[in-house]
């Protein structure tokens, strides 16, 4: 099922994509160290201790930013869940795979990075949130189809007590939902460890998503914050939860030699989260996509530091294509570049803009604990599966051609300082907003009309990028 597609077409789409997907660190020897991913749901950029938060106490992830590599200009490729994940498995732009909104797969078709590190050895493993396809098997979207060899995952979101998938058996957990999460991975990192195999453990947290149902203790740790305490609880879990993957990647002594990556999947909530600039979730203002951004690795990054320079979730997997010298022999065009170099202090800008892309497609409703207990309760009647259709059996079928001279929707492009957003209305009229974020991080005071020039061509360059997309959307990366 999955790779039903011989070659894949890596043609001239963008001379800005493709300098992107070249943008490598020339000095960096490919080498194999372990690397863990770790994602929060809905955690904004101010949701963190480290960063100011007058009430939040995360003194797991403020001892990670302590430690490593802080970015301070970290972004989803996406406001909204799904497609971010996307971006950090393929390095590419969600949108070149139909990966819209919340709910919406991968495509088969695509080279992830649990199949390109698969290649060079890497054992790989999944942890918790998957929303990227199915989770039964039969699935050509499930994990195991998209490269992982072990995995305990979820549908969409999951809070405690939940039902997981392992491996496409429904299996019911019980305690907090990060600790269960983390506890599967480690059992992973352990198994690894011992038989000195490299890994990929993929950890993606359920928190803190609605409906917010925090542990009693750390709901208790917030009692004063009323409706905010279960926010603010689920956080404390999922901090907690880091803190054990990193003790165990210490006590098994291989955490110098080990990526520890984390970050959010978009921007904060509206009235509960704190967000990193204008706006919230679901939009392409700062607040919807500026999130937490954490690396850490002791054998490279050996003082700890702060970065300006932007960086984004498709910039994942070219990273570490970049340093475990993994060549995928199909590798279509990338979004994202490699941060290889800023690891070591040698890049000091980004090489090439970033652009993102709401498209206005709706979401697709993927409630998890109902679809869960539904294939737990069909699984102990000896069926495989309650409902055959949520296989996502027609995921890499592309049934619709979208227009190359339209680009709906809310688009922008980020070169640093400034950022361009294009806004699409439904009836076709486009809208122009640009932003001197060094100046404005806010993005309150739009200077299009005071910088024709500047925004002419970076609407020009925003649009040439668009229509790459638009390209890969329609199939050609795949011919």
């Amino acid at each position: 099922m999955k790779k039903g597609h011989e070659a894949m077409r890596v043609g001239a789409l963008a001379a800005l994509v493709l300098l992107a997907g070249s943008a490598t660190s020339q000095d960096a020897r490919p080498s194999r160290p372990n690397i863990v991913l770790v994602m929060a749901d809905d955690q904004g950029w101010g949701d963190v201790g480290y960063n100011g938060h007058p009430v939040l106490k995360t003194p797991h992830l403020d001892a990670l930013a302590a430690a490593g590599l802080r970015f301070d200009r970290f972004y989803a490729a996406a406001p909204v869940c799904s497609p971010t994940r996307a971006s950090v498995l393929t390095g590419r732009h969600p949108n070149r795979m139909g990966c819209f909104q919340w709910g919406h797969t991968l495509r088969p078709q695509e080279v992830t990075l649990a199949e390109a590190l698969k290649a060079v050895g890497y054992s790989t493993g999944h942890f918790g949130k998957w929303h990227l396809g199915s989770v039964r098997s039969g699935s050509p979207v499930n994990p195991g189809a998209s490269g992982f060899d072990r995995w305990l995952s979820a549908e969409n979101f999951y809070d405690n007590d939940p039902i997981l998938s392992r491996e496409g058996k429904a299996v019911q957990l019980k305690g907090e939902s990060s600790m269960i999460t983390a506890e599967a991975a480690v059992e992973f990192i352990r198994e690894q460890a011992t038989a000195k195999t490299p890994f990929l453990a993929v950890v993606w947290f359920g928190s803190p998503h609605l409906p917010h149902r925090a542990g009693d203790e750390d709901r208790a740790a917030y009692a004063d914050q009323g409706k905010k305490a279960d926010f603010y609880g689920e956080i404390a879990g999922l901090d907690r939860a880091v803190g054990k993957l990193r003790e165990t990647l210490r006590a098994l002594d291989v955490h110098r030699d080990t990526i520890f990556w984390y970050c959010s999947d978009n921007g904060g909530l509206p009235t509960l989260g704190a967000t990193g600039g204008r706006a919230h979730k679901s939009e392409v203002y700062e607040g919807g996509l500026r999130v937490p951004g954490l690396l850490e690795w002791p054998a490279r990054i050996r003082e700890p530091r702060t970065t300006a320079v932007p960086a984004c979730t498709s910039d994942i997997y070219p990273t570490l294509l970049d340093i475990t010298g993994a060549r995928p022999a199909a590798q279509p065009p990338l979004d994202g570049v490699s941060l290889a170099g800023l690891l070591d202090g040698a890049m000091k800008a980004r090489p090439s803009p970033i652009g993102f892309w709401d498209h206005p497609t709706p979401g697709l409703a993927s409630p998890s604990a109902q679809w869960m207990a539904e294939l737990l309760k069909a699984q102990q009647a000896g069926e495989e599966t309650a409902d055959p259709s949520r296989l996502r059996l027609d995921a890499g079928e592309i049934k619709t051609r979208h227009p190359e001279d339209r680009f709906p929707g809310h688009a922008a492009w980020l070169d640093w300082p400034w950022k361009l957003h294009r806004i699409d209305g439904k009836k076709g009229d486009v809208t122009i907003e640009l932003y001197d974020l060094a100046g404005d991080p806010q993005e309150t005071s739009n200077v299009a009309p005071a910088q024709p020039e500047r925004a002419a061509k970076m609407r020009s360059e925003l649009e040439s990028w668009l229509l790459s997309v638009v390209r890969s959307l329609n199939g050609a990366d795949y011919r």
